[in-house]
Formats: C-alpha cells, structure tokens, sequence
C-alpha cells in the first residue's frame, strides 16, 4: 500500500512528466553540489519550479546523504534582524562549505549561502522560535569533527552568541563565490526595474527597518517585502472597516494573482480578516501591518493608500457598487 500511494503521482501525464523533471533537475543540480555551494547553485537557478518540499528533499539527499554534511538546528530564542554581521564573520571560514536553511512562516523553507549577503539577506528578519538549520562539509570530501564544530557554532552566532573559531575553520578553498542569477529579456527587465523604482519612491516608511527581500518561496522565486503600517484613523476598526479592507485585498489579488497579501496584528499573522472585528481591540491609533509577497511585485504603495482609506472614516467609499462585485482599484 505504502508503494502504491508513493506511485501515484506516476499515473497520470501530468504527474509523470513532473516526476521526470523533478529527476533531470535533480540531477543536474547533484552534479554540480560536489563542486559548488548548493545554496549559491538555487540561487543562480532562481527555478520557479523549485518549491519549499522539493528543495527540503535535495538538502537530505545531497547535503546528508551524498556529501555528508554535518547538521545542527535550532528554534531562535530571539530574533534575528542584522544578518550583515553575520555574513561577514561566515566570509572568512574559508575551511568550510556552509549551507543554512531556514524555515519561514509565510514563504516556506528558504536556502542560503551564508557567506554570500545577498543570500543571507533574503531570509529578511529571522523571527524568534522558527527552525534554523546548518550544514557543514567539504563540497565531497570525507567531513570531520570541525564540521560539526563549523555547524554548531554558526548556529551559536545566529543565538548572538561569542564563539572562538579554530584556525582550521578559516583555511582553506571555501571562498565566498560571486553569484548571479539568469538575466531576464532586456525590455521585460527595464519594465520592472522602472515599476519597481517608482513604486519605492512612492511608498512610505516601512514598520520595520528591513528592506524588500529577495527569497525562494513554496511558489517558487519571489521577494516579500518587508511589513508596513497602517494606522487606524477610525474611532473602532468596525465590521465596515473590515468589509472595506476585504474588498482592496480582492481587488488586489484580482489584478495581481500571483502575489500574496500578509496582514499582521500585534506581531501576528491574521488568516482571516474578520478576526480583527471580533477581536474587538483595534481602536483608533493602532498599527495593522501588511506585506507583499511574490514576483514582481507591484503597486503596494497605491494598496497601502486604499488600506489606510479603509481603516479611516472613509471606508464607506469601497462599499459602493452591486454585491459580489470586485473593485477595480488596480
């Protein structure tokens, strides 16, 4: 029974012809993970195909199986927002290969070189009790007790911890590499960049210090950015203040369907809207935060303009129109 169920998905044409790619893919990246960081391979793949489950079985099968890496994990005690530094102390471990994966909330299991920052940095802030995990190994050689000390104190960093690296940990051939991704067509590629820039400029100050990030997500590559707030301006965040936030996100979604919309209450993710009515305590001055998560992400200044409509006075203006009916706002 157990054979059959692990079988199933061969039984249709889409199935198998999935299966089939998973396995030249798979072995593609194989050959290259015995001469390279695995972490800077996925990033230069940048395969929209290459989701949260898929990757979680190449780190067991390459990293573990094939290689031998050395492991060590953790659920963060604390947060974990200035990865720069970190980057640079991972920089001169030249002795040793480093992966590290990193379980997030909303975007699924996110992979990196830590030595390379712009990797690093797609992690966005590391959020306290998520599960953090390090490999450590030699790219193919037999691996030693120093990666195992390479994994457990690179996860002593990550707790803020001071740790005194062996000389062997800082010798060797692991370099940080430049790494770059596939260059998208030149007129698409200027499009974005021209979207993007604009929608920076436009949009106000974020919650929080870090910037839009660029990460591997369940769906494939995408950025999310990072939260920004949105004040109430109304006496109550009421049933209309709802309805009305509920009708900008539709609107949203159906003009951008491959993005995602995050909203958070006090640090944390609400799935469903109506729960900030009934919950009964966003009152005038509080901070809703919302994020934007996918490719090429677009108009989030003109979505928080309407969110800070709809958490105002003003809400009724989102209301208008027949039932069951998506605004056109985007």
């Amino acid at each position: 029974m157990t054979e059959s169920v692990n079988l199933d998905v061969l039984s249709t044409r889409s199935g198998f012809n999935n299966a089939v790619r998973h396995i030249k893919k798979t072995m593609d990246i194989a050959a290259r993970a015995g001469a390279g960081n695995l972490g800077d391979i996925l990033y230069e793949l940048d395969d929209e195909e290459l989701s949260s489950n898929k990757i979680g079985l190449l780190l067991r099968m390459l990293l573990v199986d094939k290689l031998g890496y050395k492991t060590a994990s953790v659920n963060l005690s604390a947060a974990v927002d200035d990865l720069s530094v970190l980057t640079k102390e991972f920089g001169k471990w030249n002795g040793v290969d480093l992966v590290a994966a990193y379980f997030h909330p909303e975007m699924g299991l996110l992979i990196a070189n830590p030595k390379n920052h712009e990797e690093l940095a797609a992690f966005g802030e590391l959020r306290k009790r998520e599960l953090l995990v390090m490999y450590a190994g030699f790219q193919g050689r037999e691996t030693d007790d120093n990666c195992q000390k390479a994994a457990n104190f690179a996860l002593n960093l990550f707790e803020g911890a001071k740790v005194s690296v062996p000389a062997a940990l800082t010798k060797g051939k692991f370099t940080v590499k430049k790494v770059s991704k596939p260059k998208a067509p030149e007129a698409a590629g200027k499009k974005t960049k021209t979207a993007k820039s604009s929608d920076k400029k436009r949009a106000a100050a974020p919650a929080k210090k870090s910037a839009a990030v660029q990460v591997k997500s369940a769906g494939g590559p995408a950025r999310m950015t990072p939260r920004y707030a949105v004040i109430v301006r109304n006496e109550l965040f009421h049933n209309g203040n709802v309805e009305a936030w509920k009708k900008i996100v539709a609107s949203y979604k159906a003009k951008h369907p491959n993005l995602e919309v995050f909203i958070y209450y006090e640090m944390e993710r609400i799935l469903d809207i109506n729960s900030l009515f009934k919950w009964g305590k966003v009152k005038h001055g509080s901070a809703i935060e919302f994020a934007v998560a996918g490719n090429e992400i677009q108009d989030v200044a003109k979505l928080q303009r309407y969110l800070a409509q709809g958490a105002s006075p003003q809400f009724e203006a989102f209301l208008r129109g027949p039932v069951n009916t998506v605004l056109k706002l985007f």
